[in-house]
């Protein structure tokens, strides 16, 4: 069934895998990021157009670019169409100026395809995480705002795939789940995107107990959409999609696009890394392939794929019991005992998260071409 027609200037992003619950498999992913790419890529140089990363820095090279007193500059050549209307017209000829992520069928996406995952190698389930990750945050970064129809049910990578857009949308019993929990693979990484939306405590409750939650619920983090009485509730959701996307059509693009790196940023400030969206997923991308290597998640993988109760291999078959006269723990003073190895903990992250940001081809904005790690 073809989605309904978008006004000019606006164009989907399709989610095509409705057979499988719209599972984000392998090749579902470089699907995707090879149509965000074909979006979002500027047509004269080539460039991957993409927002800079949300941190203050970047300021610095946008204010030099918009005096245009020198066009050869490397400020210039990286910004000229972000901070100028005539170029961002010349580079962006003919692309979108909003797009419309969403998929067909009773659910909007489940996440990623567990029996695939199930038969992957270790290297492969790091392909996984990697590029989902890298989908998220080309999302994050699009110059152009991504409006996101919720369908149907939205769980683990696809809620995350869906909250990482500019403007989800849905209906006010549509649900959202976090449910890797329940087979030993926690929604760390999907945790990441729902928790700049949803307040922490909610994410955590999701995260921890897998159960369910309705748009409805939470109003201030998904646009809702309000069905009078009577009214299909099909046809309430496809007339807010063309409201909100006419109604960002009539906004200047690049302006729109500065506004949305500026919130970002300031949202940020008195952190370390900004907003830290990108940071985390790439970060938590890593958790996800550590989750995956464990004995409990292969069991749980393996009792959903048969349709039986996990039985956990880290589960102890006795009750468990306290010793009240057990001598006290000896509490160490953690902050001086281990103040090396934290300065060391954080210098290998730092330096894992770089290893990781050089892997990802959407970082590095001037790039002609993307290449994706199989």
């Amino acid at each position: 069934m073809p989605f309904p027609k978008l006004p000019p200037r606006a164009a989907y992003i399709k989610l095509s895998n409705p057979t499988k619950r719209n599972a984000l498999s392998i090749p579902v992913l470089r699907d995707l990021k090879s149509q965000l790419d074909s979006a979002l890529r500027l047509r004269h140089s080539g460039r991957a157009g993409l927002l800079p990363r949300f941190l203050p820095g970047p300021l610095k090279e946008l204010e030099k670019a918009s005096q245009e007193r020198d066009r050869t500059s490397e400020e210039w050549r990286r910004w000229d169409w972000l901070v100028s209307a005539s170029e961002w017209k010349k580079q962006r000829a003919g692309l979108p100026d909003v797009l419309v992520l969403r998929s067909e069928g009773p659910v909007f996406s489940s996440g990623h395809d567990l029996k695939e995952l199930s038969q992957m190698s270790r290297e492969d389930v790091k392909t996984l995480f990697d590029l989902c990750a890298q989908v998220m945050m080309t999302i994050r970064r699009s110059p152009v705002p991504i409006v996101c129809p919720i369908q149907g049910l939205a769980t683990a990578a696809g809620f995350q795939l869906a909250m990482s857009t500019d403007f989800p949308i849905a209906l006010p019993d549509t649900q959202f789940a976090l449910p890797g929990a329940k087979i030993g693979l926690p929604c760390t990484s999907p945790s990441t995107a729902i928790s700049r939306r949803f307040p922490p405590g909610a994410t955590y409750r999701m995260l921890a107990t897998a159960e369910p939650i309705k748009a409805s619920d939470y109003p201030e983090a998904v646009d809702v959409v309000k069905v009078s009485p009577g009214q299909d509730p099909e046809e309430a959701m496809e007339k807010r999609v063309v409201d909100v996307v006419e109604r960002l059509l009539s906004m200047s693009p690049p302006q729109q696009a500065v506004g949305k790196w500026a919130y970002w940023t300031q949202f940020g400030f008195g952190r370390t890394w900004g907003d830290g969206y990108e940071q985390a997923a790439q970060w938590a991308a890593r958790v996800m392939a550590l989750h995956a290597r464990s004995e409990d998640a292969k069991e749980g993988v393996a009792a959903f794929l048969e349709k039986r109760e996990a039985v956990w291999i880290s589960k102890g078959e006795q009750e468990a019991e306290v010793d009240v006269d057990a001598p006290p723990i000896e509490v160490v003073d953690t902050v001086t005992e281990h103040a090396a190895s934290s300065e060391a903990d954080v210098s290998a992250t730092e330096a894992g998260e770089s290893t990781v940001q050089s892997q990802t081809p959407e970082t590095d904005v001037d790039g002609a071409t993307t290449t994706e790690r199989s």
